[in-house]
């Protein structure tokens, strides 16, 4: 096995790891079976583009930070954007870090989201538009310049309301697992 192999098996894991993903969650996010993956991360498998491709969507990465030869050097985060539904992602933190932040475009939507619940503390900062945020019962407007912060224990959604909004969002790991699950709160 290559060298550029074992650091793509050992990124791969780690990153995986990194985020508390099992190998049955990054397979439901990459719709490649655990077994591959885990043939992939043991070297029993070929690393190929057809599974490289999927994972590193999966990993909210790319391959070329899979592939770089030294990634530690790079301090810059060249964030390209994740469409999903009426929201577009860009991640503003490395995958293995402890807390992640991601700047969001969310559009308007004729249906509100569903409401969760999951461990932890959310945060955004509403760059431009307005934001609705839905904490049970109460609805709360967070205007551009604003900041939410709350217990995600507490059913919580939110939207852009009026127009599209751009809002900042930082969360710890179990909070970044709860977004990565559902993608709408």
């Amino acid at each position: 096995m290559s060298e550029i192999e074992q650091t793509v098996r050992t990124r791969l894991r780690g990153l995986r790891k990194a985020q508390s993903l099992s190998l049955d969650d990054l397979a439901e996010h990459s719709h490649l079976s655990a077994s591959t993956i885990s043939r992939i991360e043991t070297g029993k498998r070929t690393i190929s583009l057809d599974v490289l491709l999927p994972l590193a969507r999966a990993l909210r990465t790319d391959v070329e930070t899979l592939l770089a030869e030294d990634v530690d050097e790079d301090v810059v985060i060249r964030p390209t954007p994740s469409r999903e539904d009426d929201r577009t992602t860009w991640m503003l933190t490395k995958a293995t870090g402890a807390t992640t932040a991601m700047k969001v475009r969310l559009e308007p939507s004729a249906t509100a989201p569903e409401q969760r619940v999951h461990p932890g503390r959310d945060w955004f900062f509403v760059l431009e538009g307005r934001v609705e945020l839905s904490l049970g019962e109460r609805v709360v407007v967070v205007e551009a310049g604003e900041a939410a912060e709350f217990e995600t224990m507490t059913p919580h959604s939110f939207a852009a309301t009026g127009g599209p909004a751009e809002v900042i969002m930082i969360f710890d790991r179990d909070g970044n697992r709860a977004h990565r699950d559902d993608g709408r709160d």
